[in-house]
């Protein structure tokens, strides 16, 4: 019996002395645990914040540059006729989706979504006014049709997708 009661009198310190060891260990794995999850977190913030930033911005100069307006006041002398001018109007779109194409891995799907819908519905309403006019007409009775189909809408076709955009950026870093 003694044997036993000693054994326990050298077993229980010992096994204290293990378990306030384990729990040091613990705590200060989970603390270099945190700290190299802060570390990575700043280098991220560091590095992939602005590269995002910038291509929410790029997204926006996108559809800015495809909205009607901006595109007939960009492009609208360029062309004589209206096939021209449609024809000029729909290549300039697609040169810029093709250009920023790349920047759809920076953002939510529903945003890229949108994106691509403003654009097809700009891309629509160019076709479609261009359907209420003949093809040899001066190319400014299409810019006449296009503002005529907007007028009509009340809306930019790429008014939703910039609020979409902003709206993701404003929940994402503010």
């Amino acid at each position: 019996m003694d044997l036993i009661s000693d054994f326990l009198k050298l077993l229980v310190p010992a096994g204290l002395v293990l378990y306030g060891m384990y729990l040091t260990v613990k705590l200060l794995l989970e603390r270099e645990a945190d700290r190299h999850r802060y570390d990575v977190q700043g280098r991220y913030t560091e590095s992939v914040v602005p590269i995002r930033l910038q291509a929410y911005e790029r997204m926006v100069l996108f559809l800015e540059r495809i909205s009607p307006n901006n595109l007939l006041l960009r492009l609208g002398g360029s062309s004589t006729t209206v096939l021209e001018l449609q024809q000029r109007l729909l290549q300039e779109i697609r040169e810029e989706y093709n250009h920023n194409l790349s920047q759809q891995v920076y953002m939510s799907q529903a945003v890229w979504d949108q994106i691509q819908g403003a654009m097809n519905e700009v891309m629509t309403l160019i076709n479609q006014a261009s359907g209420d006019t003949r093809p040899d007409a001066p190319a400014l009775e299409l810019s006449k049709r296009i503002f005529e189909r907007i007028i009509q809408k009340d809306k930019l076709p790429t008014a939703d997708a910039i609020k979409s955009v902003k709206e993701e950026i404003q929940a994402m870093f503010m």
